[in-house]
């Protein structure tokens, strides 16, 4: 009796702790999954006053919400296909983008255009949501080229959009955005190099400012922001919202 009883004690305790070191996983992955408020620099967003926002601030705010929504569900549906953990460990990086991007759109009164997952308010977005998802199911190799154009394309959107606000929280949150894209651009490049055995070739970007991504010589902000990403100016998209090689 006695030695079942001191079983049953130990049994409590051992399950009494697993909940805590549940509950203390939880909580430091819900800690992790929250928006980005500080950067390399030290400098916190929430100690970055608010400014003036224009109506071209307000729209490039509110696309580059879906885009990085874009990215995400994206990433979702290509991970629901392969099963491949690039695709998922990215996707809650975007996730995080996207929440950086909502603080902006909370501190500015901006009504968020984000729908359910796989769904655009931009029509342009949707479009290319269901073109992407559909070519990155044809095999692995497609999908990894998916990714590697979506950064490509997240990289040129910011690298624009960047120098045309001279809101300093805007410009915080897209030059962390933009550091973040340079790392999935090279993990996505790293496999689809690993899966076909070729050394990737930039599909969007030029090959200086690749290269200068790939060995960690881009500098934070505009580099090379001359060119049109995922709106409806974009080089690298033609009619119908096919994406184009520029």
């Amino acid at each position: 009796m006695l030695n079942n009883f001191k079983k049953i004690t130990i049994g409590i305790l051992l399950a009494a702790l697993g909940i805590a070191a549940g509950a203390t996983t939880f909580n430091a992955y819900a800690q992790s999954a929250t928006a980005p408020t500080s950067y390399g620099s030290g400098v916190d967003l929430i100690n970055i006053p608010a400014s003036t926002l224009s109506a071209d601030e307000a729209a490039s705010l509110l696309f580059m919400r879906e885009e990085e929504k874009l990215a995400r569900d994206v990433y979702n549906a290509l991970y629901a296909t392969w099963a491949y953990p690039t695709f998922q460990n990215i996707a809650a990086s975007e996730q995080k983008h996207m929440d950086a991007i909502k603080v902006l759109l909370d501190r500015y009164a901006l009504t968020d255009p984000a729908l359910a997952p796989g769904k655009f308010t931009d029509p342009t977005l949707q479009a290319l949501y269901d073109q992407l998802v559909a070519q990155g199911s044809i095999s692995l190799v497609e999908a990894f080229k998916v990714g590697t154009a979506i950064e490509e394309i997240d990289i040129r959107d910011l690298q624009t959009r960047t120098p045309l606000t001279d809101n300093a929280d805007i410009q915080w949150v897209y030059n962390s955005l933009l550091n973040g894209s340079y790392n999935h651009l090279k993990a996505f490049a790293n496999a689809l190099s690993r899966q076909t055995g070729e050394t990737y070739q930039p599909q969007y970007l030029s090959a200086d400012a690749y290269q200068s991504i790939v060995t960690g010589s881009m500098s934070q902000g505009n580099q090379g922001g001359n060119a049109q990403g995922m709106s409806g100016r974009s080089q690298g998209m033609g009619r119908g919202g096919r994406w184009q090689k520029p």
